[in-house]
C-alpha cells in the first residue's frame, strides 16, 4: 500500500480493521452475525443476515428493557448483551457469530461477548 492511500483518522483506521475482519466471517440466517458497535458514550449491538443483507434485530443500552446491574460503561455493555440474547432466543436463534468491527476484544466489546454467552448465545 502507498503511503498516500495510507488511513489518515482513527476511523479511517479503525474501519479497515472492519474489513479485515469482515473478510472472515459471514452471517446466514442459522447463524447471524453479532455486531458491536461503540461510541463514547453509548454501546448498539445487532444480529446482521449478511446472505439477505437484512438486520434482523437491534439493541442499544437506551433500549426499553435493558435491566443495568451496576454502573459504568461495562456494566450497560453486558446488559446489552444479555438483551440482545434474550431477543435471539426469543426469535429462535441460539448460535452467533461475533463481529467485534475493528475494535479490540477488551473492555466494553468483551462484556457485551460475555452477556450474550450467558444470555445463552454460542459463539
Amino acid at each position: 500500500m502507498r503511503p498516500i492511500h495510507a488511513p489518515k483518522t482513527r476511523e479511517q483506521r479503525r474501519y479497515r480493521r472492519h474489513l479485515r475482519v469482515r473478510k472472515k466471517i459471514q452471517g446466514t440466517a442459522g447463524r447471524p452475525r453479532l455486531v458491536v458497535f461503540r461510541s463514547i458514550k453509548h454501546i448498539y449491538a445487532q444480529l446482521v443476515d449478511d446472505d439477505r443483507g437484512v438486520t434482523l434485530m437491534g439493541v442499544s443500552d437506551m433500549s426499553e428493557g435493558v435491566v443495568v446491574e451496576g454502573s459504568g460503561k461495562a456494566a450497560r455493555a453486558l446488559a446489552i448483551g444479555k438483551a440482545i440474547a434474550a431477543k435471539a432466543k426469543a426469535a429462535g436463534i441460539t448460535a452467533v457469530v461475533f463481529d467485534r468491527a475493528g475494535y479490540r476484544y477488551h473492555g466494553r466489546v468483551r462484556a457485551v461477548a460475555e452477556g450474550a454467552r450467558e444470555g445463552g448465545l454460542e459463539f
